[in-house]
C-alpha cells in the first residue's frame, strides 16, 4: 500500500467491519439455529482448557497476564475484534468447515465484505472511478454443479482492493461501491468480469492488532486477491479468495488464508491487460 492517501485507521476499519457484521447477523438471526447449552459448554470448556494449558506450559507470569488483560480491553475499545478474529482465527474455522464440503475450495470472508452491491449482468465491468489506476484485469470462467452441469444465473459477489490496497467503504477517499458488484452469470453459468488487478496490502497496524504484530516480530501483509461469494438457489454458497501466481506474500500471508487451488495464472494480453480464468463448482445445499 502506497502513501498516496492517508491509510484508513484500525479503529475506523474496525467500526465499519463491526457495523457490516452486525447488519449481516441481524439478517441471519432468523435462519441460524440456536446453539444448545451442551454445545456452548463443550466448546467453551475446551477453549478455556487450551488457554490454561498454555499458561502452564509457558509459565505465564502475573505481569504477562495483566498485560494480556489490558490488550484484550484495548482490542474491544478499539473496535478491532472483527480484524483480529478474521486475521488470526477465521482460517481455521474455514478449514474445519471444508472437511465436509465438496466443490471449489473456500477461504476466509475477511472484514471488508459489504452486502447490497450493484447487480450486473455478464459481461460486466465493476464500478470504478474515471481515473482508476492499475492494470486492466479480464476475469472469466464458468459456474457448474458437482454433477458437471452449468448453473444458469449464478451470482458472483465480487469485491477487492484497488491498485493502492484500499477497499471502498473502509477508505474515506474512495466512492461507495468502488470495485464491488454482484455479477450474474449467463444461461450457461459463464461470466466475464472487467476490473483492475488489486494490490497487496497491509492490514491496519495503528491499533492493538498492529501492536501485537510488532511485538511478535511478524509482518502485516496480505497478498493481492479477489474476494468472491458464489451462490445460486439450491446450492451451498462458496466464500473464497483468488490470488495471483508470483505475487508477493503468497507464502507468508498474515491471515494464513492462501491455498494452492486458489492461485490464478495471469496471462499478458499484449495490450497492457491481464486475463485470468477460473471455474467454480457448487455443491447442492
Amino acid at each position: 500500500m502506497t502513501a498516496t492517501h492517508d491509510s484508513p485507521t484500525a479503529a475506523g476499519s474496525g467500526d465499519s467491519a463491526t457495523k457490516a457484521f452486525r447488519a449481516s447477523r441481524s439478517t441471519a438471526s432468523t435462519t441460524v439455529p440456536a446453539v444448545s447449552q451442551e454445545r456452548v459448554s463443550e466448546v467453551v470448556t475446551e477453549l478455556l482448557a487450551g488457554i490454561h494449558a498454555t499458561i502452564r506450559l509457558k509459565k505465564v507470569t502475573y505481569d504477562e497476564f495483566q498485560a494480556a488483560k489490558q490488550y484484550l480491553i484495548d482490542v474491544g475499545e478499539g473496535g478491532e475484534w472483527p480484524l483480529i478474529l478474521d486475521v488470526f482465527v477465521e482460517h481455521v474455522v474455514e478449514d474445519v468447515a471444508a472437511e465436509e464440503q465438496e466443490g471449489t475450495k473456500g477461504s476466509i470472508l475477511g472484514p471488508y465484505y459489504l452486502p447490497g452491491q450493484v447487480r450486473l449482468d455478464t459481461p460486466a465491468t465493476l464500478p470504478r472511478r474515471p481515473d482508476e489506476k492499475g492494470t486492466e484485469l479480464l476475469f472469466a470462467g464458468q459456474v457448474r454443479g458437482t454433477d458437471g452441469n452449468p448453473v444458469p444465473g449464478a451470482e458472483l459477489d465480487i469485491w477487492h482492493a484497488d491498485d493502492e490496497g484500499y477497499y471502498s467503504g473502509f477508505a474515506p477517499h474512495l466512492p461507495d461501491g468502488n470495485l464491488r458488484g454482484v455479477v450474474i452469470a449467463d444461461h450457461q453459468g459463464k461470466f466475464d468480469v472487467h476490473t483492475i488487478e488489486p494490490s497487496a496490502y497491509q492490514i491496519p497496524t495503528d491499533g492493538p492488532t498492529g501492536a501485537l504484530i510488532e511485538a511478535a516480530g511478524w509482518h502485516p501483509w496480505r497478498p493481492a486477491h479477489l474476494h468472491l461469494m458464489v451462490r445460486a438457489p439450491g446450492y451451498r454458497t462458496i466464500t473464497t479468495q483468488l490470488y495471483f501466481r508470483g505475487g508477493e506474500w503468497l507464502d507468508s500471508d498474515v491471515a494464513s488464508a492462501t491455498k494452492p487451488e486458489l492461485i490464478l495464472d495471469p496471462v499478458d494480453c499484449g495490450d497492457g491487460r491481464h486475463a485470468v480464468t477460473y471455474d467454480f463448482t457448487l455443491e447442492p445445499a
